[in-house]
């Protein structure tokens, strides 16, 4: 039973950490999200497609990392636990999966070519869109953190 629960521990115990780097990832999001979203100069076109560029270089890694690396070890974790998490988990991802099609379409919308000023002007507005969608997705990201994981923490820590 000690040899289970040390065990457990060292499975679970790097979910934090990889979680704490993503969230380090999201903060790096937002705060290109940000930058970009003071800036309303439109005829300095070269220097904000290269922070739409940035943005959504950092865009398409979190959403990436959340997909692959994130949600797949919390699912893991839901089973080991089977305490519910599993229908949490069904329940919000299409919701995420959502999110996740926002971000890719607006990723595709740079597609490497150089932009007009009225261009710049209908991403600006696509930018606004993302927002709100990363906004959801966050919430929702956290919700499954929250229950997915932290949940799990404690029980980890009485063991």
């Amino acid at each position: 039973m000690l040899e289970n629960c040390r065990n457990a521990r060292e499975r679970w115990g790097g979910v934090s950490e990889l979680i704490d780097r993503w969230l380090k990832e999201r903060q790096e999001l937002l705060v290109h999200y940000c930058d970009l979203s003071g800036d309303n100069d439109f005829s300095q076109t070269e220097a904000l497609r290269e922070k739409f560029v940035r943005l959504c270089e950092v865009l398409v890694d979190y959403v990436s990392t959340g997909h692959f690396e994130i949600y797949e070890q919390l699912v893991r974790e839901a089973k080991e636990f089977n305490d519910g998490g599993q229908e949490l988990a069904a329940k919000l991802y299409p919701r995420i999966q959502e999110t996740t099609e926002v971000a890719l379409n607006f990723n595709d919308r740079l597609d490497g070519k150089e932009l007009s000023e009225d261009e710049l002007k209908a991403l600006y507005g696509e930018l606004s869109k993302l927002g709100e969608s990363l906004e959801s997705r966050f919430e929702m990201e956290d919700f499954l953190i929250e229950h997915l994981h932290n949940a799990h923490a404690g029980k980890l820590a009485s063991v």
